[in-house]
């Protein structure tokens, strides 16, 4: 993602170039910034939903290392977001969007919501000074568009605009491998009520609207701002220490240092991701966290040899794919957006989107189901879609039966299931985006075990390769290997081949 451009800084007084700023100019020149951050977090919005690819949601967009006056630039685009189709009308019915300002329109839209609903701002930019020497011309306009609706009042014009928000709690992860629980709790409940949650271990519960982004334990990796459902996906997986472990799409990573807090920063996590931007993100998420077992891996899940000695010893998967992510839209504030709107959501269980990201999660899992050691597979997605959820699982159970694998029951507590569509549904689980606040599936994927002539247990390694028999050519062939998927990190090669060859002191 490109970073925005520092925008100019506001005009100075030239009659008191020295004097120190008042607290006044210290806010005017604070919302000068912010408009600008706002115009660029806005422009990269519209483009991406106009593209139906979304680079990234709004909020990862704001709270982002990019912008800094976060608070005022997000309230700045969701406000200008919600009435972007009134001010559009106002602009309209003015002709100021000339060609002159077409390319800095997102910014016209954030600073004609500033003059028409916001604070006084004062001319300290170009656009701001163009605005309000029209400021006139736009409310005359905005009271002609009520006149025309039939409202008598801007007020009622405006909340024809609003959608309905639902106040959900603040959930936060404690990073157990920085911090235990009980310390978080005390530090953070000496400003705010806090009490852990009943399903899901290290994580807390606060009440609506408590903003940590910029709290020091958060900042420092401490704690993590995930969503209950989001946190149920690693502990369905249950990972034990020592085992290695696979991460298939692992950015922006929050679920990957869920299983290394679970793992206790023993065994090896690969974390596996194929976008570049993506693979940042998840580098920064890893750091963050101090998780000291993780290697990133740059390329494809499904382009792993599942017979290469560096993977034929991995016990669990964690399969989170890309996928709609309608169980979130109102998390990632898609309401916003306008093709919500338009109604572009309608329909969208059957569209051909939908039908491309089942293809791809039917492939992938069916993939995860074939690593010859693995016993456990986690598939889970952020979709209320029965498209990408009970039918991927339907399809793929054939297989999963001929692997030896069953679906097996995370948290049997759980009260909301998968749809009744096939046999053993009652196994997987569903959130509700009403309910529950997210709409997640969840299902788990175990291989039975198999009994051999002489009454020990044994697991059934399918496609087991005999490169692999011993120990001594295992060890060899790592040292030399081809890695056979795209453009691995090379920085994660030579971890990986470091940890085979013992370092001289």
């Amino acid at each position: 993602m490109v970073r925005p451009p520092r925008p100019p800084p506001p005009p100075k007084d030239k009659k008191h170039p020295k004097r120190r700023m008042n607290s006044k100019k210290a806010v005017e020149r604070s919302a000068y910034f912010a408009r600008r951050e706002a115009a660029w977090v806005l422009r990269q919005v519209l483009q991406g939903d106009a593209r139906r690819r979304a680079t990234a949601s709004i909020k990862s967009l704001v709270y982002g290392p990019s912008v800094r006056n976060k608070k005022a630039t997000f309230a700045l685009v969701c406000q200008t977001l919600k009435y972007l189709p009134l001010m559009k009308d106002v602009l309209t019915r003015t002709k100021l969007l000339t060609c002159k300002w077409k390319k800095q329109e997102e910014l016209i839209f954030v600073t004609a919501y500033d003059v028409l609903f916001g604070r006084d701002i004062a001319m300290t930019g170009d656009v701001e000074k163009f605005l309000m020497r029209h400021k006139d011309a736009l409310q005359a306009a905005l009271a002609q568009l009520c006149s025309t609706q039939k409202f008598k009042h801007v007020e009622d014009l405006l909340l024809k605009n609003q959608n309905p928000v639902i106040s959900k709690p603040r959930y936060v992860r404690v990073n157990t491998l920085k911090m235990d629980v009980e310390s978080a709790i005390q530090e953070i409940g000496k400003t705010n009520k806090v009490a852990k949650d009943d399903m899901v271990p290290d994580m807390l519960v606060l009440p609506s609207g408590v903003d940590l982004h910029d709290h020091p334990l958060v900042k420092n990796g401490s704690m993590f701002l995930q969503g209950k459902a989001s946190s149920m996906v690693a502990v369905a997986l249950c990972p034990k220490p020592g085992w290695k472990v696979l991460d298939g799409c692992a950015a922006p990573g929050n679920k990957t240092i869920h299983l290394a807090a679970l793992m206790k920063g023993k065994g090896n996590i690969i974390a596996c991701e194929l976008h570049e931007e993506r693979v940042k993100v998840l580098q920064d998420t890893i750091r963050r966290s101090g998780a000291p077992n993780v290697d990133i891996v740059h390329g494809d899940f499904l382009d792993i040899d599942t017979r290469d000695p560096l993977f034929a010893k991995v016990r669990a998967i964690l399969l989170d794919p890309s996928c709609s992510g309608s169980g979130i839209s109102a998390e990632r504030l898609d309401h916003l957006l306008p093709s919500f709107s338009k109604g572009h959501d309608v329909d969208a269980a059957t569209s051909q989107r939908a039908k491309k990201l089942a293809a791809f999660q039917r492939k992938a899992l069916a993939h995860a189901l074939s690593f010859p050691e693995v016993e456990r597979v986690v598939y889970s997605t952020c979709s209320i879609y029965q498209t990408e959820n009970e039918d991927v699982i339907k399809s793929v159970l054939p297989l999963a039966t001929s692997l030896n694998f069953e679906l097996a029951t995370p948290f049997p507590r759980w009260p909301r299931r998968g749809l009744p569509v096939f046999e053993g549904s009652e196994h997987v689980l569903r959130t509700d985006p009403r309910e529950d606040m997210e709409g997640f599936f969840i299902a788990l994927f175990v291989r039975k075990k198999s009994i051999n002539s002489s009454g020990k247990m044994i697991r059934r390694n399918i496609g087991e390769s005999s490169s692999c028999s011993t120990p001594k050519n295992h060890r060899k062939r790592k040292r030399v290997m081809m890695y056979p998927f795209c453009r691995m990190l090379r920085m994660w090669s030579y971890q990986a081949l470091a940890r085979q060859i013992p370092t001289e002191r």
